[in-house]
């Protein structure tokens, strides 16, 4: 008797023993990522006690644009949040929902804004004492109102992305997509329409809640070149080191030909063509030659030291570039030139652009440069954060050189701007049989003490379909956005 119920009692502790491990883990253990999953609506109503604070977006002029904030209600939830700019910021501040949660900037900075992240800790001591509610955190943001006017002006009804940065530290100053969706939609306290929106913009055969600017992948076309080249520096060669030139180009291993643009062979067959002199042109035949001779290993390598097959060190989230690290000879050519399975987002060919404007060094792109308490006092600043040397200083400006020959006298002379000094790549990518390819083009642009790079990418050719070109696309686009930041330059 006594040991039945000596085995009940064992059972009944290991029971209890499970519902407190349980208690703790869900309790202590997985608090902070139940707080804050965006799918909590209970926190999230409870948040909405508390006046979240604002997004500020910091112009270079010192003008400064509020692009989200809570207001009074009379309602049950105390306070409402609203977009002031609608659709033109929706892609950094993301949405913040009573149904749906948080996104973007909304989520990854959701304690500051709610005024409980440990550097927060002093603020609400005080607040705790005196019983006096305070509102949370505020973001300034690098985005530049200007420039991410014209970019979303200057790419208008076009189905693409834009982004910018400055090089030297890696703050985002723009950064739209096409199409774009209203928060304001997403945040209202009626909760029918609230639901009605989200219906519309998920079934919207457009994808309006995609960033197109960071979470699509799309084939770089000939503005991968740059990473082709960049590798072929590091290997030893240089701006006038030769190239076998050739009308077509069949990589080992296959019968299939690469070709140029026009089915002819670059600058009228001229023997051997530089490499300086294959950029400017975007000679597909060069450059898949090029691919093949370096090897998959150096040609890989160095795309990786760009960004690509690593998680993109962005503070919002972001799709991580890919390329294959196994390539045959076919691939490798194909790759050399943009095609087959590379895939990038324009952040990530920003991030190119900038690495070789900022004398090879890689930063971090990043879209909040600090958080401040509502009396203006400074919470906690994000400093710029070089990730990798990915060339020499030498070799960036050897980039430099045959980029800015691209612009002056090569494919890309529709982003030339008098007084400043451009250097660029456009691209033409094929992504799917039948369709028009997409248009590209990344630069940068250095005027005075200001400098900027740009990615541009326009889908399927926008307007001009299968004729389009990066040149004749994208870089007026980006030309538009690098004077907007440079100001006195046009």
């Amino acid at each position: 008797m006594n040991q039945q119920i000596r085995r009940v009692s064992l059972v009944m502790l290991a029971l209890f023993l499970l519902l407190m491990g349980n208690l703790v883990y869900w309790q202590v253990v997985r608090a902070d990522q139940l707080s804050n999953d965006p799918r909590n609506t209970r926190t999230i109503i409870k948040e909405y006690s508390i006046q979240r604070g604002r997004m500020i977006a910091h112009g270079a002029d010192g003008k400064d644009v509020v692009v989200a904030e809570s207001v009074p209600t009379d309602d049950a939830l105390k306070y409402l949040r609203k977009y002031p700019q609608g659709r033109r910021y929706g892609f950094v501040t993301g949405y913040y929902s009573l149904v749906f949660g948080r996104s973007l900037a909304e989520a990854v900075f959701n304690q500051f804004l709610i005024g409980q992240a440990p550097e927060q800790f002093a603020q609400n001591l005080v607040q705790l004492v005196s019983a006096e509610d305070k509102p949370g955190g505020n973001l300034v943001l690098t985005i530049d109102p200007k420039v991410q006017a014209a970019a979303e002006d200057a790419l208008g009804d076009n189905k693409g992305a834009v982004v910018a940065m400055e090089p030297a530290s890696g703050a985002v100053l723009a950064l739209t997509s096409f199409p774009r969706y209203d928060p304001n939609a997403l945040s209202t306290h009626d909760t029918d329409k609230m639901r009605s929106a989200w219906k519309q913009l998920n079934e919207d055969e457009d994808k309006p809640l995609l960033s197109r600017a960071t979470a699509e992948l799309y084939p770089p076309g000939s503005t991968f070149k740059l990473v082709t080249a960049a590798a072929a520096l590091q290997d030893g060669m240089t701006p006038d080191s030769g190239i076998e030139n050739s009308v077509s180009y069949t990589p080992p291993q296959t019968r299939v030909p690469i070709r140029n643009f026009g089915g002819e062979a670059c600058l009228g067959n001229k023997q051997p063509i530089t490499l300086a002199e294959a950029l400017e042109v975007s000679c597909n035949t060069a450059f898949a030659r090029l691919g093949n001779d370096l090897g998959t290993g150096k040609f890989v390598g160095m795309a990786e030291k760009f960004g690509l097959n690593a998680e993109p060190p962005y503070q919002l989230p972001a799709a991580t570039s890919l390329i294959p690290t196994r390539l045959d000879p076919p691939a490798l050519a194909q790759s050399a030139i943009g095609q087959r399975d590379v895939r990038v987002t324009p952040l990530q060919m920003v991030t190119v652009t900038a690495t070789i404007a900022n004398d090879g060094r890689r930063m971090a792109p990043f879209v909040v440069s600090k958080v401040l308490a509502d009396d203006g006092s400074l919470v906690k600043s994000f400093k710029p954060k070089e990730v990798e040397e990915v060339l020499s200083a030498e070799q960036a400006g050897q980039m430099r050189s045959m980029m800015e020959r691209v612009v002056a006298q090569g494919t890309g002379t529709a982003a030339q701007i008098n007084g400043a000094t451009v250097g660029g790549k456009t691209g033409t990518a094929q992504h799917r049989r039948g369709a028009n390819p997409h248009a590209w083009f990344t630069g940068y642009a250095f005027n005075g003490d200001r400098s900027i790079a740009v990615a541009v990418i326009v889908e399927s050719g926008g307007d001009l379909g299968s004729e389009a070109t990066g040149g004749k696309v994208a870089a007026p686009i980006a030309k538009a956005v690098m004077e907007a930041y440079l100001g006195g330059a046009s």
